[in-house]
């Protein structure tokens, strides 16, 4: 390799050193204005919420109650958890046959709402309204002196009417488990009105896609926006078209969630295109959690809550204690094999480990503040593993370094010819962790998953480090006499790479001959 081409490779490493440490400060600032200066625990390290839920069994539906049924409702809860960016929590069932419950523990402080959010049946009804009157009143006629009731109400729905006293709190419970193909009663989840409606027509199990918008005129506030398929679409086109045509309140489409009407809109014109908004004057969270819940789809069966409790994070507590412990003697060990086996050299590789410990931790705030990532045992495990890794990967390219220079190349060129033989093998290394780390977390549920995540994390990170930081880093050492001349502590004399050995071997053999 000539020496103009040495040079500037030698500057080309000083500016890419300097851009990584400058990106390392820039984004530590960024975590810095977000807020992200500590870090997010998991369910073992800071303990949480955990509630049980007890399958509903209405009468003459005990059949419904399955192995396959729970299951189902444990992959839609387990789907609304990880939605809300809440990484580490735990949904199992346990038990067995109709006895069979769900079991869900959410790390932090957010458990109890998200516990609140995930158990909701969220079975999705939109229902033409027959009849409309004020919270408590005692019948569907405006006219008491009139006894003519809407087309389609019938005595006993009238009855049923005037029996529902909408202003209690406790009829406003929902929950499900209303009869689709039947009339029912029901009140507006505000406790304002109250509504007979009509069998439902649009089924939640239509809708495809749901999310929360906010209306940029301001008028509406937030609201729930729905797509629905294909039969979705044809029956709400019909629903809606056939409404409009009917006198007040029958020009209404209610809609129903739970057993509770959301809001039940007048249709002035029919709705063809596939999509329909539900208004209800929302905060953003109410929306953003109903759009969750319904993005999911409806849970198969109705469920009571069993008893909340909190979780202790006492026994994390000294696990992630011994966890760090672990991870500090590691990390220790390694510098002094390096500094031991390499001398001088272990410049290099303490270095490497240093800056990808900075990127990991950096790596974990900004996640934790973005996405929710939380920080679990096992994350710490992966994040152990990660040493090794990046031991492994430096560790390679100074082999492959030595073996060029025994074989008679400057320091300067062995640097760059033993790169381009170490590179390979490293990438491949690192792809093999990276497919385990993918198959673990798409494959595996729980504190693996964790487990996964932060040992893909961390694989990037070395690729990261030992492309941008070890590789440019031993360039520019290179070009110092205390390396390139062979100092004693450099790493590269003759006594390190074996060669003085091998001389003496030789030698002996020519004075006994």
């Amino acid at each position: 390799m000539s020496a103009n081409k040495i040079a500037n490779t030698q500057s080309r490493a000083l500016r890419t050193i300097s851009i990584v440490l400058l990106s390392v400060l820039a984004f530590t600032g960024v975590a810095f204005i977000l807020g992200a200066t500590s870090f997010k625990l998991g369910l073992d390290l800071q303990g949480g919420t955990s509630v049980t839920l007890q399958p509903r069994i209405e009468a003459g539906q005990a059949g419904k109650v399955t192995s396959e049924s729970i299951d189902q409702a444990v992959a839609i809860i387990r789907q609304r958890v990880n939605s809300l960016g809440v990484a580490e929590s735990e949904v199992s069932a346990q038990g067995t046959g109709v006895n069979r419950q769900i079991t869900i523990s959410v790390p932090g402080e957010t458990g109890r709402r998200i516990v609140d959010l995930v158990g909701q049946t969220a079975e999705l009804r939109f229902r033409p309204v027959l009849a409309e009157g004020a919270a408590n009143a005692t019948t569907v006629s405006a006219d008491a002196a009139n006894t003519t009731l809407p087309a389609g109400v019938t005595p006993e729905l009238n009855a049923q009417f005037a029996a529902l006293d909408c202003t209690k709190p406790e009829n406003r419970q929902g929950g499900g488990g209303d009869n689709e193909a039947v009339a029912i009663i029901s009140c507006d989840r505000g406790g304002i009105a109250k509504y007979i409606l009509a069998p439902a027509e649009v089924l939640g199990r239509q809708v495809t896609k749901a999310s929360s918008l906010i209306d940029p005129q301001g008028t509406s506030g937030w609201y729930v926006t729905l797509d629905f398929n294909g039969e979705g679409s044809s029956k709400f086109g019909a629903m809606t078209t056939r409404v409009t045509t009917l006198p007040p309140p029958q020009n209404q489409a209610a809609i129903v969630l739970d057993g509770l009407v959301y809001s039940a809109p007048r249709i002035n014109e029919p709705i063809n295109n596939g999509t329909a908004q539900i208004t209800g004057n929302f905060s953003q969270i109410e929306a953003q959690d109903l759009s969750n819940v319904l993005k999911y789809g409806a849970l198969p069966l109705a469920f009571d809550r069993g008893e909340v409790q909190q979780i202790s994070p006492s026994l994390g507590a000294e696990q992630l204690r011994g966890g760090l412990i672990a991870g500090a003697l590691g990390l220790l060990l390694v510098i002094v094999y390096s500094v031991l086996y390499y001398r001088g050299l272990g410049i290099v590789s303490v270095g490497s480990l240093l800056l990808a410990s900075v990127i990991a931790l950096l790596s974990f705030l900004l996640l934790g503040e973005l996405i929710g990532f939380t920080l679990t045992l096992a994350g710490i495990a992966g994040a152990i593993v990660a040493i090794g890794i990046t031991a492994d990967s430096f560790i390679v390219y100074f082999e492959r370094i030595r073996d060029e220079v025994r074989e008679g190349k400057s320091l300067k060129s062995a640097v760059e010819t033993g790169w381009t033989r170490a590179r390979r093998t490293v990438i491949v290394a690192d792809a093999v962790s990276m497919i385990a780390a993918l198959m673990l977390y798409f494959f595996a549920v729980g504190g693996v998953r964790g487990f996964a995540f932060t040992l893909g994390l961390t694989t990037i990170i070395d690729l990261i480090v030992v492309f941008f930081f070890t590789k440019p880093l031993v360039t520019v050492l290179a070009k110092f006499s205390f390396f390139n001349e062979g100092h004693a502590l450099s790493g590269f004399s003759n006594k390190s790479l074996g060669i003085v050995q091998k001389q003496a071997v030789a030698t002996g053999g020519v004075n006994n001959g």
